[in-house]
């Protein structure tokens, strides 16, 4: 699933290609992803893009004021083109959930692969009309964000801090993967409470989140669509690389698997050495 890293270079990759660019169609691959009726999907043609934006993960596309927004969810892609094909999409004949095409015949469309579909698009007026924006937590990048606010977010919350890390009421755009990341540099299981860490541990909590969104949203500026995936890859240093070696102590990063995902860490660096039970048969170490 994209996160904000991987967000925040697609807003930039859009807004260099289709700010002042005039939207001619919009095709419908898939009538379960536009989760809004009004506006139409027409209401975006014959309108200039006026600017791209992020909000937590979701994509904001200003159309003279009337707003394209999606959520790429687990298994969404955007394809860009800077020639469309000319072909039409026929609904429920292919990947393609959404095509946009503007006034130069670039555009893009929104995929989704397998069966479990997320991806979901809105046309509105207001993007707080979306409520998975209008419930969004703090931008962990916004300059307003300081350790105090970070400090009391975490306050008196008796749940695992991966899981406040991950919860978009709270925190908006980090999803498992991030999580994975940013608990490691910070040297902290996934499993200790919240609202247990010492005031050290926040700060160096906070300190981690920080500095491993930037590097993340640094080494995906300027790269196209196609390329952010692996690029996000192959900048993880424990999620995704069960069996590897840590690349900060050298020992065997861990994983422990839920139904439908999995989260990994390293237990020199994050438990004391101790590896992390299964959920599904055992307590995790706090």
């Amino acid at each position: 699933m994209p996160e904000l890293p991987e967000v925040q270079a697609l807003v930039d990759f859009l807004a260099e290609r289709m700010i002042g660019r005039v939207v001619t169609d919009v095709e419908l691959g898939s009538i379960a992803v536009l989760k809004t009726y009004a506006p139409p999907p027409d209401a975006l043609v014959g309108s200039p893009v006026d600017g791209v934006v992020r909000h937590g993960k979701f994509v904001d596309v200003d159309v003279d004021g009337t707003h394209l927004v999606f959520h790429l969810a687990r298994a969404g892609w955007l394809r860009w083109y800077d020639e469309v094909p000319a072909t039409r999409v026929r609904p429920g004949k292919s990947p393609i959930a959404l095509r946009v095409r503007l006034d130069d015949g670039s555009g893009f469309d929104l995929t989704e692969a397998g069966t479990k579909k997320g991806l979901a698009a809105y046309v509105v007026t207001d993007p707080t009309a979306v409520a998975g924006i209008a419930s969004l937590g703090p931008d962990p990048l916004a300059a307003e964000f300081d350790e105090d606010a970070f400090a009391a977010l975490l306050a008196g919350r008796r749940t695992q801090v991966k899981g406040v890390l991950r919860d978009q009421s709270v925190l908006a755009g980090v999803g498992n993967a991030y999580s994975d990341e940013v608990l490691h540099a910070a040297r902290l299981s996934p499993f200790a409470l919240a609202a247990s860490l010492t005031s050290e541990q926040v700060s160096e909590l906070y300190q981690a989140l920080r500095t491993t969104l930037e590097a993340a949203v640094l080494a995906a500026a300027g790269k196209p669509a196609a390329e952010l995936k692996d690029a996000k890859r192959a900048g993880m240093n424990v999620h995704g690389r069960t069996g590897e070696p840590c690349p900060v102590c050298g020992d065997t990063v861990h994983e422990v698997a839920f139904a439908d995902s999995s989260l990994q860490y390293c237990p020199t660096c994050q438990t004391g050495g101790k590896p992390l039970a299964d959920r599904r048969t055992s307590r995790f170490l706090k």
